[in-house]
């Protein structure tokens, strides 16, 4: 059966289908409510809204600014509740829990330590509460019936300087919850080359890293994420396009570098709603994610703040879906890219692809037969 005989997945498919998420900040994916406890808690008056309703379309609106620096703003709020041992570990488990309500199987949740010590925590205890919060989210999760690992991603912020610091706290880490290391924070002014002993020490160690690039700067950035710093991932990288010459008929060149990225099969962790926040993108269906598919990039999809984009696997599938006529066997291969991707061992991967992922969407294909069988039968003679 071929994947024009499917139709279109419904909503709730989607939701069933086993999904791979690698680019997400724990600091953009609180729940409103939480976030109006938590102040409520520890005593923070900045919030601009203390009823969830209106707080979540708040954080919303104040990120659909198309500037990534007013985007950037919004997360004061968030961190400023995320300040004790308590309050992270209830964020990573909620976390957990509302990602696997998604139908997401693995996760990879970025998180900078540094923005997190203003309550008298050192970088290792917060490490340490939200390694335990993912493991409470994971056992809630399978409590519920759902299922769900998550991998930390530690995040060092571009404009400070403490990367080399939380590069060897993430290597310190790795074999307790933390996969990989990450650089995050407005582009311009800030390239990754600042951070060049950071990536030189995770080479040396042979760890992972990622790096937030070709999200507002463009083909520079990328270039140094790569060829400067080693990067094994891009954090959005979705000004690749920049690099990519579509002509009146239709066809495609490629540059250098665009063709070095798909060459190399280099994983981008493209966040669709999130870029039409930050002007990266002008719509869902302008959104260069379905050329890229088409090329065969390594694309992944991506939420990269579900409070701030009111967003989640699911939906940004479904509008994906709606965008370019997606099917299931489409949505497979956007979840198998992002767990060829993904900064655990290989035959991890292996078997989460061989024993979770492709038998998901294999069921989820077959109703379609059984769908048409109950119609069939069910028409009057």
């Amino acid at each position: 059966m071929t994947s024009q005989t499917y139709r279109a997945p419904t909503a709730d498919q989607i939701r069933r289908a086993p999904k791979v998420l690698l680019h997400d900040h724990l600091d953009g994916g609180l729940r409103p409510g939480t976030i109006v406890e938590l102040a409520r808690e520890s005593g923070y008056e900045g919030l601009p809204e203390t009823e969830p309703d209106k707080l979540g379309l708040w954080f919303r609106e104040a990120a659909d600014s198309g500037s990534l620096e007013r985007y950037l703003e919004t997360f004061a709020h968030t961190c400023a509740v995320m300040q004790t041992r308590d309050a992270l570990f209830r964020v990573a488990a909620e976390c957990a829990e509302d990602l696997a309500d998604d139908g997401v199987v693995y996760a990879e949740v970025r998180y900078a330590p540094e923005q997190h010590l203003e309550g008298g925590l050192s970088l290792e205890e917060v490490v340490e509460a939200v390694n335990e919060g993912f493991k409470e989210g994971e056992r809630r999760a399978r409590q519920a019936g759902g299922r769900i690992r998550v991998g930390a991603l530690l995040t060092a912020m571009r404009h400070a300087a403490r990367a080399l610091e939380i590069a060897e706290l993430a290597n310190r880490y790795r074999d307790s919850g933390v996969v990989g290391f990450d650089i995050a924070g407005a582009e311009a002014g800030f390239p990754p080359t600042r951070h060049l002993d950071a990536f030189e020490f995770l080479k040396r160690e042979n760890n992972h890293f990622t790096i937030h690039a070709g999200e507002a700067f463009g083909l520079p950035s990328i270039w140094q994420a790569l060829q400067w710093c080693g990067a094994d991932r891009l954090g959005h990288g979705v000004r690749i396009i920049d690099d990519i010459e579509v002509a009146d008929d239709g066809s495609v060149t490629l540059g250098r570098l665009a063709s070095y990225v798909r060459d190399k099969r280099i994983p981008l962790e493209l966040c669709p709603s999130s870029n039409l926040q930050t002007g990266a993108a002008a719509s869902i269906a302008a959104h260069p994610i379905g050329l890229l598919r088409k090329l065969h990039f390594r694309a992944t999809v991506n939420t990269d703040n579900r409070l701030m984009s009111g967003t989640s696997m699911s939906r940004e599938f479904e509008l994906l879906t709606e965008a370019f006529a997606y099917t299931l066997d489409d949505m497979q291969w956007f979840s198998v890219n992002a767990m060829k991707s993904a900064f655990i061992p290989f035959d991890e991967r292996l078997a989460m692809i061989n024993d979770v992922i492709k038998p998901g969407y294999a069921e989820l294909k077959s109703e379609w037969l059984f769908t048409q069988t109950a119609t069939t039968s069910e028409s009057p003679r």
